[in-house]
């Protein structure tokens, strides 16, 4: 059943404007706008609304909460005693265990990795047997309700577990991770609901025959695992183990999520070195040497485990999976000479693989919304969709092989030809002995297979030219369609699919003046159409330099991306930013849009406050978080604590809670000083694993102690960034991006007034908010508003 967002949760409604500073009119105004139950969410969200405070996402078609992660390390006086307290012997431990967890996420990744291959390369292959059995004997009704009903079966589970147990499993899962490690966090993307989901539905959608790929889902199962790894501990299962308390905040499990994402990239393409990357390029927001370090250990053990895994298989031991398996394209062996008019053909391929991406990725666009509508009706919809569009791909997969001529096989490889009871370029489909159907070795293989075959070298004629127009556009639209279904679903295998498809065919056209194989023309193909769809170059170009296993094709590789990125790049956005701002997902770009550079940070800062003093009433502070779903709030000193108002510091909306549940209270108005540090350890305070923690229900406040007092300076981060209320928005923002932060204080100018301003948040930055208070500066709208003389 599809879940929807209620505000009159307190806990919940800790929503990213709301993280420090909406109140009084301004807080009810976004809160009504969200608890109204007139404005139920099954309406067409991405269709009719747009998502003007970037308070909810849409994962899985679901409308989910979101808040900012806490990556900033909180200095208050528990902190310091923390750290000061630290023995060698502790930071000994800590460094052991990132590389512990470091090891334990490439095999945990490597083993699913070497799990999911072997599954699909069993299922479909067993599916494709019975098929391949069925059209030898002429049984060609049975053969197509055979293909029909496994694909629908196989599909149907995998819908059912997506929409039932996990719909943040469906689609890819990589733009979730990217916004994740961007500091944007939604409690179901990495649940272990989501991994269980993501790993078999994978499975089951790849074996159903779909267009789709397990590398997408393969990087957001690798972040998973080590966001499972990386709770610190559950106390439910009794895993509590002292060293365990070090990766309890949100710095450490970003590492660990970045290690994740590159070891799904190394166990789904066998590319350790593209993994890092990948990481390095696409999924992380922040950067260091010592995380490079570990990424590349990780992605190394996946990289062994798998290669441990396939030598142990060759010799037959794991069905069908054999010396195939996991996918690797060798063209090595052919020699790459190439000259001008390669050098122009692969020009011309980076140049349609631009063009065909960037139409790629807007018909996505339009696919998802329309899919949004039809996903929002609830489970039973999700899965009638999944059923319709197996059928459809069944009857692709059979029928259009039927349009294709049987053609004779080759005199030099009539021992292989026809294939029999496997994968190869040469299958039988309806054909007599001698002779075979191309577009049927393509359709009615798995799609590593047709991979392999289109990637082939030294088989120039073998698929004839309508055969490759017809499967590109198959494969073209049937990839458009899928994306968005409720399954786990890669773009990485459709978009080289069809890529190697129009490679072929340049390759042919230029057979007479070049000197490459159409093998290697299709392989420059997918490398166009992937920098068309996806604009990543460096982690793609390694990743296809590692596939394929040809360092002489690194010239041509890196020209084809460059030029597809550049030509893509003129008509809209990569694919996965593109889902990231369909999903409302609020992401924050490393660069300052130019309207920014107009607007100061005041100009965007919300009010008014709320605020504690140093020593405040429990009363006040229940009232606050009972009142407002903020998760950060000023603490000012005034006379008498202080000379004149100071900000002291942040205190996070976590803390209070620990703090309340204490009842470290007293009925005087006076610092507590060092005794906080007997009733509670920086241990107490640290992040709680994923959807846990103290919530307001928790706590048991009695009338008499609402009167009473709680000293906040020990747990205020008393070092809290700040900038001036004449900064650039620009300014404020690109500072905002690259230090990771939740919160920024801003302050006033000049002396003489409340020591805060107000606190920026990422819901502040987000174009929507700015939009909705300066509408002159929406380049949108003013165009529609301005009369026709003066645009």
């Amino acid at each position: 059943m599809d879940q929807e967002y209620n505000v009159n949760n307190g806990d919940n409604v800790n929503d990213i404007e709301n993280e420090g500073l909406l109140d009084g009119k301004q807080n009810e105004r976004y809160s009504s706008q969200f608890s109204d139950e007139s404005m139920a969410y099954n309406e067409p969200f991405l269709v009719k609304r747009r998502n003007t405070t970037s308070q909810i996402a849409i994962i899985g078609a679901n409308v989910c909460p979101i808040e900012s992660l806490d990556y900033e390390v909180v200095e208050n006086e528990l902190f310091k005693q923390d750290w000061r307290s630290r023995k060698k012997v502790q930071i000994f431990q800590y460094v052991v265990l990132k590389w512990a967890f470091s090891l334990l996420i490439g095999l945990g990744t490597g083993l699913v990795g070497f799990f999911s291959n072997i599954a699909v390369e069993n299922i479909a292959g067993f599916k494709l047997l019975l098929i391949t059995d069925l059209m030898t004997k002429k049984k060609y009704f049975k053969a197509f309700a055979a293909l029909a009903g496994c694909n629908v079966g196989l599909a149907a589970a995998a819908a059912a577990l997506c929409a039932l147990v996990a719909p943040a499993a469906a689609g890819s899962g990589i733009p979730e991770v990217k916004a994740y490690l961007n500091g944007v966090d939604a409690y179901p993307v990495l649940a272990p609901s989501t991994l269980f989901v993501k790993i078999f539905g994978s499975i089951l959608g790849v074996s159903a025959g779909f267009v789709v790929g397990k590398e997408g889902p393969m990087v957001h199962t690798g972040a998973c695992i080590a966001s499972l790894l990386g709770q610190g501990g559950s106390r439910k299962y009794h895993l509590t183990w002292t060293w365990l308390r070090y990766f309890k905040n949100d710095r450490d499990r970003r590492d660990m999520i970045t290690c994740g994402a590159a070891a799904g990239v190394a166990a789904a393409f066998r590319a350790p070195v593209g993994g890092v990357l990948f990481a390095l390029e696409e999924a992380a927001s922040w950067w260091r040497s010592a995380l490079l370090w570990r990424t590349f250990f990780t992605t190394a053990v996946v990289a062994i485990v798998l290669r441990a895994f396939i030598q142990y298989c060759a010799s037959g031991t794991c069905g069908l999976f054999g010396e195939g398996g996991l996918i690797m394209y060798d063209v090595s062996t052919v020699k790459v000479k190439y000259s001008l008019a390669d050098l122009l053909a692969a020009i011309l391929l980076g140049a349609i693989g631009g063009i065909l991406g960037s139409i790629y990725n807007y018909l996505v666009d339009k696919v998802l919304r329309v899919y949004s509508i039809i996903n929002e009706k609830g489970a039973i919809f999700k899965i009638l969709l999944v059923i319709a569009v197996s059928l459809l791909t069944s009857c692709c997969s059979y029928g259009l092989p039927w349009l294709a001529k049987c053609i004779p096989c080759p005199t030099v490889v009539q021992d292989n030809c026809p294939a029999v009871g496997g994968s190869g370029n040469y299958k039988p489909f309806q054909c007599k002995p001698g002779y075979y159907n191309d577009l049927a070795s393509l359709f009615l293989n798995t799609n590593d297979d047709a991979i392999r075959n289109l990637f082939s070298t030294g088989t120039t004629k073998e698929f004839h030219m309508p055969t490759l127009f017809l499967f590109f556009a198959s494969i073209y639209c049937l990839g458009i369609i899928t994306y968005g279904i409720a399954i786990p679903s890669g773009l990485f295998i459709p978009v080289i699919l069809a890529g190697a498809c129009y490679g072929r065919v340049v390759g042919r056209l230029f057979g007479s003046i070049s000197r490459l194989d159409t093998g290697l023309f299709a392989l420059l193909g997918a490398a166009s159409f992937l920098g068309g769809t996806m604009r990543m170059t460096v982690s793609l170009c390694v990743i296809l330099l590692e596939l394929t296993n040809d360092l002489l094709l690194l010239p041509l590789v890196m020209l084809v991306l460059l030029v597809s990125k550049t030509v893509a790049d003129t008509f809209n956005i990569g694919v996965y930013d593109q889902i990231m701002k369909l999903k409302g997902l609020p992401y924050m770009e490393a660069h300052a849009e130019p309207y920014m550079r107009n607007l100061v940070a005041s100009d965007v800062v919300s009010g008014p406050l709320v605020t504690f003093s140093g020593i405040e009433r429990v009363g006040n502070i229940l009232h606050a978080l009972r009142s407002t779903g903020h998760n950060g709030f000023p603490v000012i000193d005034e006379p008498p604590i202080s000379e004149a108002p100071e900000l002291c510091g942040i205190v996070l909306r976590s803390h209070l809670l620990v703090l309340l549940k204490g009842k470290y209270f007293s009925r005087d108005r006076v610092r507590t000083g060092q005794d906080i540090f007997q009733k509670f350890s920086a241990s107490d305070f640290s992040k709680a694993g994923s959807g846990k923690g103290i919530k307001m229900e928790d706590l048991d406040i009695q009338e008499e102690e609402m009167g009473m007092y709680i000293d906040l300076h020990p747990i205020t981060n008393a070092s809290p960034y700040t900038v001036v209320e004449t900064m650039s928005l620009a300014k404020a923002a690109i500072l905002f991006r690259q230090l990771g932060l939740r919160h920024m204080c801003v302050v006033p100018k000049s002396q003489g007034r409340a020591p805060i301003v107000g606190i920026l948040t990422r819901h502040d930055f987000m174009q929507e908010h700015i939009f909705e208070l300066y509408p002159h500066i929406d380049p949108h709208k003013r165009t529609l508003d301005q009369p026709e003389e003066d645009i």
